[in-house]
């Protein structure tokens, strides 16, 4: 059974190239701010990092300290359960069939039989997208 998870991302852009996420990550990890979910990719000439933090205010607190121009709160799903066939499937086709759009999801196989997401849909779609999921 998979678990739907509201959860506050923040992002922040930052130059496109080696070492940047690393630094990023560093300043959280010597921070204590522990992460749920993790997402780093090209966004025209930089780089776009996105954070899914256990606790949104011990986050914004470090952001704060390390001046980061951060982007949100904005608002996804941290998705888990166990790993099977068509486990992005199951929750990609309970959304078609609400008519509500993925902007975009990332999944993984966690190994030892589980598995897990995040998944973004417009604030617009945000609270239907948590009662088809039934979203916690």
């Amino acid at each position: 059974m998979d678990t739907v998870q509201r959860v506050e991302y923040f992002y922040i852009q930052v130059a496109d190239k080696p070492g940047e996420g690393a630094r990023a990550l560093a300043t959280l990890r010597q921070a204590g701010v522990n992460l749920l979910a993790y997402s780093g990719f090209p966004a025209g000439r930089r780089a776009q990092l996105d954070f899914i933090p256990e606790n949104p205010e011990a986050f914004k607190q470090v952001a704060k300290q390390a001046k980061w121009k951060v982007k949100g709160p904005k608002r996804g799903f941290l998705i888990q359960g166990d790993d099977r066939i068509g486990a992005c499937s199951d929750i990609l086709d309970k959304l078609a069939a609400a008519k509500v759009n993925v902007t975009a999801m990332d999944a993984v196989s966690a190994g030892a039989g589980r598995w897990g997401a995040i998944l973004w849909v417009k604030s617009a779609a945000f609270k239907k997208a948590a009662q088809v999921l039934g979203a916690a």
